[in-house]
């Protein structure tokens, strides 16, 4: 396993999966500035990655996170304070550009800034007892992470709005429903189940998975005209690679692919 920068994010490569993990579990993996930027470090270190084909973000210890670091919370409306408003933000903003798929796997805990954190992957694996939701207005404030602007996105307005104002912990199996997360499972077997998640994109052409994914997070943004335009010249980009022959050439001879980045 490699540590990133201050040792609190580190990367684990398994074959073409990379699990990132937020490593600093005798904080309930808290998220501090110094986290958040090696967590930042590590995604722009898989993303360069071209053996990567697929991501997790994962917890180590029992919970994926507790949220954010409470005391640098508290201390950084301090007049004096030197901590970097901007360093979420753009962990956030760094999770979401991924060229790869991320999978991230929440287990025991995720509230507020950590629920906040799993909104810009791509998938989300739910442990059956987690607590999981956005508490902010029970704080003083408001989920200001992204919160209110990705979460409509995924669940609609109505249901954003009521997961931000109640400030109450999303009931596991009501988020499937909503298609805020992707699958269930016991919260022991989050992690694992995350992997196999990675593992079974894994087995996809790297590029298709990237050009699609990149079509995909466009089409909420873009008018259909445009998307439609992206989508087909992002299309045209694999008409002449090896993983476009293979793939056809696989299925007509019946036998499973075998997918390169050439």
């Amino acid at each position: 396993m490699e540590s990133v920068g201050t040792g609190l994010a580190r990367i684990d490569r398994n074959d073409r999966r990379a699990d990132v993990y937020l490593a600093r579990p005798e904080k309930r993996n808290a998220m501090s500035v110094d986290l958040m930027r090696d967590l930042t470090a590590a995604f722009e270190r898989v993303d360069a990655d071209e053996d990567v084909w697929a991501v997790t973000l994962l917890g180590e210890g029992p919970v994926l996170s507790a949220g954010m670091d409470l005391e640098m919370m508290r201390d950084r409306v301090e007049p004096d304070s030197e901590i970097d408003r901007d360093v979420f933000p753009s962990l956030l903003e760094t999770i979401e550009r991924t060229r790869q798929p991320v999978v991230a796997g929440i287990k025991r805990a995720a509230p507020a800034g950590a629920f906040e954190l799993t909104l810009p992957c791509d998938f989300r694996i739910l442990g059956r007892d987690a607590k999981y939701g956005l508490l902010e207005v029970t704080l003083g404030t408001f989920p200001h992470g992204g919160g209110t602007q990705r979460l409509p996105r995924l669940v609609g307005l109505s249901k954003a709005k009521e997961i931000v104002l109640t400030g109450e912990f999303v009931d596991p199996e009501a988020a499937e429903r909503m298609g805020l997360v992707h699958e269930l499972c016991a919260d022991e077997a989050v992690d694992e189940r995350t992997k196999a998640f990675a593992d079974r994109l894994c087995e996809n052409a790297p590029l298709g998975l990237e050009n699609g994914k990149r079509a995909l997070n466009a089409a909420l943004e873009t008018p259909l005209e445009r998307g439609l335009e992206f989508e087909r010249a992002l299309g045209r980009e694999l008409d002449d690679t090896d993983d476009y022959r293979e793939g056809f050439d696989a299925r007509l001879a019946d036998r499973e692919p075998q997918f390169g980045r050439e």
